[in-house]
């Protein structure tokens, strides 16, 4: 038995994470045979499961079943821990079957569950379906967090349920639906899925097979942008789908869902007409989405005479561009490398892939909330000048003042975010012959989850395992919202008190 507490209850919840995994696996399986994929995929699915299955049996056997109790550290460590193994486990359907190498495959798996949707994989119109489809339901799973998934389909947490939270779900502790946490899962489970049976509907309605339009509704409320045609969604366009258009319009609309706080979402179910008009973040989001669309619009028409496309597809390109980014997305139906966007809009891109989406969806970035705070908090130093020195200027949200404790988390967060894109730029400047650009874009992206950066995806393979590693590490990092990482590797947190 493991005599440590903190070590035991990590691998005791580890250990039922591992058999989920492995139940999991057994859906790319069944598509591998309904696919007749042959034995070199059946065997790459066996594998995987057999071996989380007997590490998840090994750590339960090492832990105590009688001492699994956590506090708030023990579930941050857990956490992190959690998605690294999940990352690392996951990874090896792509091994066994495509002979990808272990830094590649990692790569893939941790894009995939931290729905960053970098890639390095090419010749995505022709691998096996089974891949295809685990790739997307890597997003779906990874869109409302791994830890919630775990609290929504086992009871095994008991009253510890909310530390794990907490852990993984604390942007979402400004509001809850309700007060148990097990309902609150239970009903953003219930709103993403619903969102994804939607989308899947109407994009069959327009002509898209099943198996792409489910493909790609799990990876657009997870906003993730895994897709399976290397064009991404410039793949219906180009191929003649007849509804091409409706089609772009409709992933328009269900990645602004999966941007919205998912809160609100419940809201708007609720008729709660009035805090959804009230909330500053999502007055906020419509606003980058509105001035940002309208930014690219004319900066293409004006600047990019080269363009010889309608005032339509323009502003579909400008609206579907600006709504993959902002709620990091990633899809595309115009590489924002190309031409077609001048060098400004590339500038613009750069911003939104900081910026992100709202607290509590499931896009990445720094949130839009935490910069509403900041630029409030701004105003009131602005005030502090002019205004009496007895005067109270608290710093508020939506009408609910911030403890000085939130906005030195705040602070330190977003420092520590700047800190990790600087030193993710300098180490890929430093190993390969990236430009100053290419650089810090590919790391905006993996630390901002988004997917797309100012490299293609043939350059992206080729870059050094060190570049690759960091970039594990961004995606990991902007996912778990850097907090999770730092109580991990924190030796103090680890001599702490259990």
């Amino acid at each position: 038995m493991i005599k440590s507490s903190r070590v035991n209850a990590i691998f005791y919840y580890l250990s039922y994470l591992l058999f989920i995994l492995a139940i999991i696996l057994l859906f790319p399986l069944a598509l591998a045979f309904i696919y007749r994929e042959g034995n070199n995929l059946y065997q790459a699915y066996y594998y995987t499961i057999i071996l989380s299955a007997f590490t998840a049996i090994i750590l339960k056997v090492l832990s105590d079943k009688d001492n699994k109790n956590i506090n708030l550290t023990t579930a941050m460590q857990l956490c992190a821990i959690s998605w690294i193994v999940i990352s690392f486990f996951g990874a090896f359907p792509f091994i066994f079957a495509l002979e990808k190498s272990l830094i590649d495959a990692v790569f893939e798996s941790t894009a995939g569950f931290t729905s960053a949707g970098l890639t390095v994989f090419i010749g995505l119109d022709f691998m096996p379906k089974s891949i295809i489809f685990w790739r997307s339901l890597m997003q779906f799973l990874g869109g409302l967090g791994i830890l919630t998934f775990f609290l929504l389909i086992s009871t095994r947490a008991g009253g510890e349920s909310w530390h794990f939270f907490s852990a993984e779900g604390h942007k979402y502790n400004l509001s809850r639906p309700v007060p148990n946490i097990y309902r609150t899962v239970k009903i953003l489970w219930s709103i993403y899925i619903v969102f994804v049976i939607a989308q899947t509907i109407i994009l069959n309605l327009l002509g898209l097979s099943f198996f792409d339009a489910l493909n790609i509704s799990f990876t657009t409320i997870s906003t993730g942008g895994f897709t399976h045609y290397d064009q991404s969604i410039a793949h219906f366009a180009a191929s003649g789908y007849q509804y091409f258009r409706l089609i772009e319009y409709v992933i328009i609309f269900f990645m602004f869902l999966g941007g919205v706080n998912f809160l609100l979402h419940f809201r708007f179910f609720t008729k709660d007409f009035a805090e959804i008009k009230n909330n500053s973040e999502f007055q906020t989001l419509l606003k980058i989405i509105f001035y940002g669309t309208l930014f690219l619009f004319v900066t293409i028409v004006l600047l990019n005479t080269a363009v010889d496309s309608s005032i339509e597809e323009i502003f579909r390109k400008s609206l579907f561009q600006i709504t993959a980014i902002v709620t990091t997305t990633g899809f595309s139906t115009e590489s924002i490398n190309s031409s077609f966007f001048p060098v400004a809009a590339r500038q613009l891109f750069l911003l939104l892939m900081l910026i992100g989406g709202s607290v509590g969806s499931t896009s990445g970035g720094i949130k839009i909330m935490r910069l509403n705070i900041l630029r409030s908090l701004f105003k009131r130093d602005i005030k502090k000048i002019y205004y009496p020195r007895h005067a109270v200027l608290p710093v508020t949200v939506d009408k609910q003042i911030l403890s000085k404790d939130e906005i030195y988390k705040l602070t330190g967060l977003v420092t520590f975010w700047l800190i990790l894109i600087v030193i993710g730029g300098i180490i890929t400047a430093l190993f390969s012959d990236l430009n100053g650009l290419e650089a810090y874009s590919t790391m905006f992206s993996a630390l901002g989850n988004i997917g797309p950066s100012f490299i293609s995806t043939e350059r992206m393979l080729s870059l050094s395992p060190v570049i690759k590693f960091t970039y594990i590490i961004g995606m990991l990092a902007g996912r778990l919202e850097i907090l999770p990482l730092i109580i991990l590797f924190s030796r103090k947190a680890w001599k702490s008190q259990a």
